[in-house]
């Protein structure tokens, strides 16, 4: 695996008081769910919010910043990700608190965790987020939604950090909500998110998300190296049964494979690259284009560079 050149030290004179995990070159593979991809030139773990702050306060602005989460809807390639990766994690953003009809979560926070805190405190109307596999970070990013819910309907305010290091705070209609996307400013860097729900019996809402998760095992290759759905359902319309139109379903480039068990998703079967995962979801979206005239839409991100670009 080629290495980029070490830019951690530049990156601790420019910020000499952080007081998070900085590594160069570290591998990122093992913390996406499709166990594929290069390294990072520079991974963060920041201390809090604080910390995250005074890096971003000190950096160059030509280093680009790149954010994951807990890695589920996520194609790393396989020249790895330029820059500085951030990774939340830690106490300081991954506890939840409730507040009445309120919580208050942060962004590491798994949607599943959340979904059991709002459940524990009786709160309704968050039950869906037991279906998403991701962070609250993810959701509030691409307005994640599972089983008839999103996170439009429960958001308050989100807050966290621009790339000069000045603390924001978000309001729903500033986060520009709408099918799998916000309008937030692509350079905030959530940290934090307020939610509210409705008094409910705690029984009833775990039942729901037992339901939630019935339902999402019974039809998503959940035990796969996946990256959850790939594409965004078209405008009145399903995206798995595009691709399954279009002859798709089990379709393989060497080691990635369209699921047979849901076709919009696809899996690693073993010592795929991200190179091969990605272009089978390219391969698929042209056939479905050819055959339906639909351009299907990623909702997988894929971040770095190709690995002959970094081998250049």
């Amino acid at each position: 695996m080629s290495a980029f050149p070490d830019i951690t030290p530049a990156l601790r004179a420019a910020a000499p008081e952080l007081r998070g995990r900085l590594i160069a070159n570290q591998p990122l593979a093992d913390l996406t769910w499709f166990r594929v991809g290069g390294p990072a030139q520079a991974l963060f773990t920041p201390a809090d919010e604080a910390d995250l702050a005074h890096l971003l306060a000190g950096l160059d602005p030509e280093v680009p910043v790149t954010v994951i989460g807990l890695g589920s809807n996520l194609i790393v390639r396989d020249g790895g990700v330029p820059g500085v990766v951030v990774r939340l994690g830690g106490k300081a953003f991954g506890s939840v608190e409730a507040d009445g009809e309120t919580l208050r979560a942060g962004t590491a926070v798994p949607d599943m965790r959340l979904a059991k805190a709002a459940a524990a405190a009786g709160l309704d109307g968050l039950a869906f987020f037991r279906g998403i596999p991701g962070s609250v970070g993810g959701a509030l990013r691409m307005n994640a939604g599972a089983h008839g819910g999103e996170t439009t309907d429960v958001l308050v305010e989100a807050r966290g950090v621009d790339r000069s290091g000045r603390l924001r705070s978000l309001s729903h209609a500033e986060m520009g909500f709408r099918y799998r996307h916000s309008a937030a400013p692509d350079d905030v860097i959530f940290t934090s998110a307020l939610f509210r729900g409705r008094p409910g019996e705690r029984a009833a809402i775990e039942a729901e998300m037992e339901r939630v998760t019935a339902a999402r095992e019974a039809a998503q290759p959940i035990r796969e190296r996946t990256g959850g759905s790939t594409f965004k359902n078209p405008e009145g319309g399903k995206a798995w049964q595009l691709v399954d139109a279009a002859g798709c379903r089990g379709l393989t480039i060497g080691g990635a494979q369209v699921s047979e068990m849901h076709c919009n998703f696809l899996i690693n079967r073993g010592g795929a690259t991200a190179a091969e995962i990605e272009g089978l979801g390219e391969a698929v979206r042209r056939r479905v284009r050819e055959t339906s005239g639909v351009e299907l839409h990623w909702e997988i991100k894929r971040i770095g560079i190709d690995a002959d670009i970094v081998n250049r």
